[in-house]
């Protein structure tokens, strides 16, 4: 590279979601994504109040941030982004990338999602503006499906240009999921990291 050549556009990674609480789930999909993407830092986005989840019960937010923090404290790749903490609700992605466009100006914002969060993006708040915002959508594939983008290209142009695939394991887990399995009295303890097992063990979270 000369002189006068600019330097290449870091890319980054945007994780979003309640992690309530964050589970190896989450850790491969982001560590595959990392790889995969060619990521150089993924930003966790733990939300307040998702507008697609207000008559749901979701704990404190202070509780998950705890489980956050312990989840990615060995991944110097992980940072948390209090940018959906710090302001007001509702918290939809497309402001929240705006502001994230405003705090990386020189790095490329690469937004994690899932499969079937893909084909839902029309429905989301303002979606063509989201999609501009962004420099790449990374969508975690169900493996053996195939890809058909045709209808939301149409819904939502440019978007297929802009769609990585990340191929990662299925892992029938969620955080409902281990919520319940606490409830209930059943075993969770491999469904965590061992950081967080141990706080949610040691503070009682989602016991009842």
């Amino acid at each position: 590279m000369t002189a006068d050549q600019p330097s290449a556009r870091k890319r980054i990674g945007v994780f979003g979601g309640t992690f309530d609480p964050p589970h190896i789930g989450h850790m491969i999909l982001a560590a595959e994504a990392r790889f995969q993407l060619n990521l150089e830092k993924i930003l966790w986005v733990l939300t307040s109040v998702p507008p697609h989840k207000r008559n749901q019960h979701i704990s404190e937010i202070d509780q998950r941030l705890t489980l956050l923090q312990a989840a990615i404290q060995d991944e110097p790749a992980f940072l948390l982004s209090r940018v959906d903490i710090d302001r007001d609700a509702p918290h939809y992605s497309v402001d929240t990338m705006r502001l994230l466009r405003a705090q990386y100006p020189d790095q490329d914002l690469i937004y994690l999602i899932g499969e079937d969060s893909l084909y839902d993006l029309p429905a989301w708040n303002h979606p063509q503006e989201l999609v501009n915002e962004l420099a790449g959508l990374g969508v975690m594939r169900r493996p053996g499906k195939k890809a058909d983008l045709s209808d939301l290209e149409t819904a939502l142009p440019g978007i297929t240009a802009k769609v990585e695939f990340v191929k990662a394991p299925l892992l029938g887990i969620s955080s409902s999921q281990v919520r319940q399995r606490i409830a209930r009295g059943e075993a969770f303890r491999y469904y965590l990291l061992p950081a967080v097992y141990e706080l949610i063990q040691s503070h009682r979270y989602y016991y009842i």
